[in-house]
């Protein structure tokens, strides 16, 4: 099979300036270092709206050594989810 391109060149081959496309390469690197900050300050803002949402809906507990608590219960456990945690 004859690939299009070996027979006809694309209009991005023959259009390529490599001059051009070094000017690009070398404006892309300036930015690089602004794009970095710029992703880590949305990265940054997205953790804060996480986690203010979170303590939004939580509600905090207090837990004594009598009180009963769900555990998840495991295949070798016999007795029911609510038993004492015996090691």
């Amino acid at each position: 099979m004859i690939l299009v391109e070996v027979l006809e060149k694309s209009p991005r081959f023959q259009n390529f300036i490599p001059e051009e496309s070094n000017k690009g390469i070398r404006t892309n690197l300036d930015l690089l270092e602004e794009v970095h900050d710029r992703a880590h300050l949305h990265s940054e803002a997205l953790k804060r709206r996480v986690k203010l949402r979170y303590k939004t809906k939580i509600k905090p507990q207090q837990f004594r050594v009598s009180n009963l608590v769900l555990r998840k219960a495991h295949l070798y456990q016999i007795e029911n989810k609510l038993s004492a945690h015996i090691e």
